[in-house]
């Protein structure tokens, strides 16, 4: 697995605005980020959730959005759109859900497929919604084992 950007985010612009426009709060990209175990990223809007939450961590990958693009021949959409935490490289996100796995020395737990929202075709293009569901491919969610950092370009095992 590749990590290939990472992004926070100090608010939710999605999560909780059903029924009204989007938020406007920018996703951060950062070239290092502060992993702390049973709580997320630091600096990220999840961080500030209960211990143990599910989410505390997302992951998307970097196929998906090219695909993505490619299928609905959009190309001026960065992959920070879809929210997730860590664009990854050469995993199997799917594959994740309900193991441990290592990224860059640190121990993460799959919980769950993060599904794709109907903000996905106003964050991205019309259809993207549909596309990402029908592939199964809105990412991963999961919980952060161990604490330290992790970088942004760096290889590490599965």
């Amino acid at each position: 697995m590749i990590v290939r950007k990472l992004y926070l985010s100090a608010e939710h612009v999605y999560f909780g605005h059903f029924g009204r426009d989007a938020g406007r709060a920018p996703m951060t990209e950062v070239d290092r980020a502060h992993v702390v175990a049973g709580r997320g990223l630091v600096g990220d809007r999840f961080f500030a959730q209960p211990a143990g939450h599910r989410g505390q961590v997302t992951f998307f990958a970097e196929e998906t959005w090219a695909l993505l693009g490619e299928a609905l021949s959009r190309h001026d959409r960065g992959p920070e759109v879809f929210r997730r935490n860590i664009l990854v490289r050469e995993a199997d996100l799917a594959a994740l859900i309900g193991r441990e796995f290592e990224v860059q020395g640190l121990r993460f737990f799959g919980t769950e497929h993060c599904k794709p929202c109907f903000w996905m075709d106003q964050a991205f293009a019309p259809g993207a919604l549909a596309q990402l569901a029908a592939w199964q491919a809105g990412g991963l969610r999961a919980r952060a084992l161990t604490t330290g950092w992790l970088s942004a370009a760096a290889e590490t095992a599965a």
